[in-house]
């Protein structure tokens, strides 16, 4: 069964930064596309960066560009994203999601097969 587990989350200060990784586990990591998701409290779950198979094309919403990188060892079955300059709106809870169905790099919840449970990520002004 494909598991998912993300970690680094935490409460940091305005302008700090972080370094979510996901491990992931009973799949063969490299023909998966993987992304970041966040949800905060009362809004809706939304994207935040995505990472083809390969690691060759990545895609961020807007913003987080410049400040968020999104990468990939698939020799470690392990998806990251270095968080950096972080803002109080970055607040929200963080999901890694996986989905081997087609390649490059997919924005849209609903083409992700697998989610994790994801990590807490508090931003204090």
């Amino acid at each position: 069964q494909v598991q998912l587990v993300e970690s680094g989350g935490g409460l940091v200060q305005a302008g700090d930064s972080l370094k979510l990784s996901c491990a992931a586990s009973a799949l063969t990591f490299s023909m998966y596309r993987m992304g970041w998701f966040r949800q905060a409290p009362g809004k809706e779950r939304e994207f935040v960066a995505g990472i083809s198979q390969s690691g060759a094309s990545t895609h961020y919403t807007d913003s987080v560009k410049a400040r968020f990188t999104i990468s990939r060892d698939n020799a470690k079955n392990t998806v990251y994203l270095q968080m950096n300059n972080l803002k109080p709106e970055d607040t929200a809870v963080y999901y890694c999601a996986a989905d081997p169905r087609r390649l490059g790099v997919a924005l849209q919840a609903h083409e992700y097969r697998y989610w994790g449970r994801g990590t807490q990520v508090t931003v204090s002004s």
